[in-house]
């Protein structure tokens, strides 16, 4: 029979904390997230499941913490994640409080798992009916996970017209020799462990609505009773002449990414398009082709998005690492002998030389597959879904990169927003919904880019901004950038800054609003660290 070794340890003096304070202790080795509200105390583990984060240096908003790097939360009752990116709960512990002093009880065991996955039921053999989920990315696995933690028992299949299992699509431009089951989110084991079907390598032609049916380019069939739509996006094709020559390459599977790596060695990079993407590949490649240079229509990378100063700290940045940028053109005609790439001709007659051509000019929801069916979708191809992740067809709900939405924090303004976060969120508000619990969805999108070793943070929804307040300093690349419509904070960026973004999302998602003249103050931070503890309490 397992022994357990049970540990008891001081923490500190009882009156060391104050009322909404945290504070990391370590036990054997390990870190320990200690926290007081409301006059209780509890412990939770003190690094972020996602990412290995401190979670000492986060947000703390009422029963919640959110991680200062991405922005991920937790309840500090429970451990439980409440708010992604991310899969894992934290380990919660017994929290004892003697002769004014806070001990902490737990066992060896237990202190040594630094992730805790949610207890989940299983298949019975006895039910029928079948959730199908077209997608393996986290809007497909959250729901499939969230289903099994929330007591569903029927059947479970997800289907992908890729090899692998569920991966970290995120490290595709940031680590693009990672081998792909290094990347995996999930392994095998834990699949047939909680009976989630992984179907690999089908791929879906058709969904026949009226008969609860997906059907695959083999000409099998799949019947379900409620289905998911999680396909993502795929990386729009270049369209000029010579895009079809040989090392041409989009980004979309971890193969792609071996290949890009492993062709580009010593060899000459061109990067059309300044997105994250193509900038993450740049910067990824700058110190093992023998050239990188990258092509973008702005002035200046992330110009729309993060504004023309970022943007600018961005490029020097890449240029002190040997990236060539040649911008405010377009590529017009990629040049070739014997079918490979010789070079890229740009609109403004500038001719780049080049062996490898990497296209980073933005993303098209995968919808194609539903042209015929019943299910609404845009212009664009996003599908239209309301707050509970819900199609225009009964029983069909749709989630991720995929979807216009409708964002809370901008009045239910429709969204189509490919952010990694976001799709987490809306496979767990889906699978929720699945099962009548009437959840909206409620999330403040949160990305980030990695970039040399640096990384900028971004949460909100700037699109349309009009305004531009920075604080910090750009040269030293410590700065936050408030993104400003009709006199009112809609987004936030930094670098070096935590945990002020993980700060403004919690503000955002209470509904409060931050104004111009408010971030222009010098006290903002203590101004914006008052509204986000007093958001959730």
């Amino acid at each position: 029979m397992e022994t357990r070794e049970m540990i008891t340890q001081e923490l500190c003096e009882e009156s060391l904390l104050k009322e909404g304070e945290m504070r990391e202790f370590e036990v054997q080795g390990h870190p320990i997230l200690l926290v007081k509200s409301n006059g209780l105390f509890s412990a939770v583990g003190g690094k972020c499941s996602h990412y290995g984060a401190p979670l000492s240096k986060g947000v703390l908003a009422g029963d919640r913490v959110r991680c200062p790097w991405h922005g991920a939360c937790f309840n500090i009752k429970t451990g439980d994640i409440e708010e992604y990116p991310g899969l894992d709960s934290l380990p919660c512990f017994q929290v004892t409080v003697k002769n004014g002093k806070v001990f902490i009880v737990t066992s060896k065991q237990a202190i040594e798992n630094v992730k805790r996955v949610k207890s989940m039921s299983n298949h019975c053999t006895g039910e029928k009916n079948t959730v199908a989920i077209i997608g393996t990315g986290p809007a497909g696995l959250v729901c499939a996970e969230t289903l099994r933690q929330e007591g569903y028992t029927g059947r479970i299949v997800m289907v992908t017209k890729e090899k692998h299992i569920p991966y970290d699509r995120t490290k595709l431009s940031k680590v693009m020799n990672a081998k792909p089951v290094d990347i995996y989110l999930r392994q095998a084991h834990f699949f047939l462990q909680h009976d989630i079907e992984v179907w690999t390598e089908k791929e879906v032609i058709s969904v026949i609505t009226d008969e609860g049916k997906v059907k695959f380019r083999d000409g099998s069939l799949l019947q379900y009773n409620k289905l998911l739509i999680a396909t993502g996006s795929s990386p729009q094709n270049l369209h000029c002449p010579g895009s079809d020559l040989q090392n041409v390459f989009l980004l979309r599977t971890p193969e792609d990414a071996n290949k890009i790596s492993e062709t580009s060695i010593d060899k000459k990079v061109v990067i059309i398009g300044s997105s994250f993407i193509g900038m993450e590949v740049a910067a990824f490649l700058s110190d093992k082709a023998s050239s990188v240079s990258v092509i973008g229509r702005s002035k200046v990378p992330f110009q729309a998005v993060l504004g023309p100063q970022i943007g600018e700290v961005v490029m020097k940045l890449l240029q002190e690492r040997g990236v060539t940028f040649y911008m405010s053109t377009e590529a017009i005609e990629i040049k070739g002998d014997n079918s490979m790439v010789k070079e890229v001709i740009l609109k403004n007659g500038v001719h780049v030389p080049a062996d490898i051509v990497v296209a980073g000019i933005g993303v098209t929801p995968v919808s194609a597959f539903l042209k015929g069916s019943k299910i609404t979708v845009n212009c664009k191809g996003a599908i239209y879904v309301d707050q509970h992740m819900r199609s225009s067809v009964p029983n069909v709900f749709a989630a991720g990169d995929v979807v216009s939405f409708p964002l809370s924090i901008m009045g239910g303004q429709r969204s189509n927003i490919s952010h990694w976060q976001m799709a987490h969120s809306h496979g767990r508000i889906a699978a929720l919904n699945m099962l009548n619990q009437q959840v909206p969805v409620n999330s403040v999108p949160y990305f980030w880019t990695s970039l040399l070793g640096k990384s900028i943070r971004y949460a909100g929804f700037g699109e349309g901004y009009t305004d531009l307040v920075l604080k910090g300093n750009l040269k030293e690349l410590k700065f936050l950038a408030f993104y400003i419509k009709d006199n009112t904070v809609v987004a936030v960026s930094s670098m070096n800054f935590d945990p002020m973004v993980s700060l403004v999302a919690e503000v955002l998602l209470s509904g409060r609003k931050i104004l111009k003249d408010q971030v222009q103050s010098e006290d903002f931070v203590a101004f914006i660290t008052s509204l986000a503890k007093s958001s959730r309490t």
